[in-house]
């Protein structure tokens, strides 16, 4: 799913374009896509595109007439922009914006259908959009510990519960975790202040860090690449090969249809965390070290 800063990679990129232009129309080719029926997304055709904001993982395009479009990519959606005269992808499209300074295809990879569009009026109808969660930059450290002990969850959790923090998924998780050097699974009642400034601080750093790389690697295009797995990152997506800072193998935790992805000798202190999948095989043969692996 894209995270904060793919999204606001988006955002800068469709404010560039479409702040100013007018919306003509949203043709829609899965009738699935739009979730709301009233205000219809009809009304939004022929007005200009007065902003492009991000809510979490959410792009909102503000509108004349106090209209709002809130697309929510989920996990397989994406935005393209079409060159002129060019073809929007064949099935995996879902609709296409058409602008007066161009197009943007909004697209879905896989068979199922979870990215959304949303169309509300007034500030009130979008404000229950924001889950609540703070965004890190510009947060006091004060505000970030209160709101991480405010529940008692792993670190992990805590990170990319919406409620609490703002656009934080499983990838960013994953690297923040690792440049705070802690375990995805300690508890948040357990950390003591030092770790938590450390925590703090990691997300601060690994969000601006790729925020920044992402809008640089664009180059003022449109970005085409966006994904979770990036080869530059330290363990997300990277189980088995050497960790940037020790060269140990990264390791997973794999549930439900996700992983979590750390370093035993960075984050656990060499402990390897329970997988599921391999703990339930192994029994008493799980290993329980990263020297154990041998």
């Amino acid at each position: 799913m894209p995270e904060l800063p793919d999204v606001e990679v988006y955002r800068e990129a469709l404010g560039a374009r479409i702040v100013g232009s007018r919306l003509l129309r949203v043709e829609v080719l899965n009738p699935f896509l739009v979730r709301t029926a009233v205000p219809p997304l009809d009304a939004a055709s022929g007005k200009h595109v007065l902003a492009v904001r991000r809510i979490g993982k959410r792009i909102v395009l503000s509108l004349d007439g106090d209209l709002h479009i809130v697309i929510h990519l989920m996990i397989a959606g994406r935005l393209r922009w079409l060159a002129e005269g060019a073809r929007p992808p064949g099935r995996i499209t879902l609709a296409v914006f058409h602008f007066e300074s161009g197009r943007v295809a909004f697209t879905e990879a896989g068979s199922k259908r979870r990215a959304s569009i949303h169309v509300v009026q007034g500030d009130a109808a979008l404000a229950a959009f924001d889950m609540g969660g703070l965004e890190i930059a510009g947060l006091a450290f004060p505000d970030f510990d209160e709101r991480l002990r405010s529940e008692n969850h792993t670190l992990k959790r805590a990170l990319t519960d919406p409620r609490l923090f703002s656009g934080i998924g499983n990838a960013y998780s994953d690297e923040i975790l690792h440049r705070a050097k802690l375990s995805p699974l300690a508890l948040t009642s357990k950390l003591d202040a030092d770790q938590s400034k450390r925590l703090f601080q990691a997300a601060r750093d690994v969000l601006d860090e790729w925020t920044t790389r992402l809008i640089a690697q664009a180059g003022g295009g449109f970005p085409d690449k966006v994904t979770a797995f990036r080869p530059e990152m330290a363990v997300h997506g990277r189980y088995g090969q050497p960790c940037p800072v020790c060269k140990a193998p990264v390791q997973r935790i794999v549930y439900a249809e996700n992983e979590c992805n750390y370093c035993a000798v960075c984050q656990t202190k060499g402990a390897l965390l329970a997988d599921r999948a391999l703990s339930r095989l192994l029994h008493a043969s799980w290993p329980r070290s990263i020297d154990e692996l041998g």
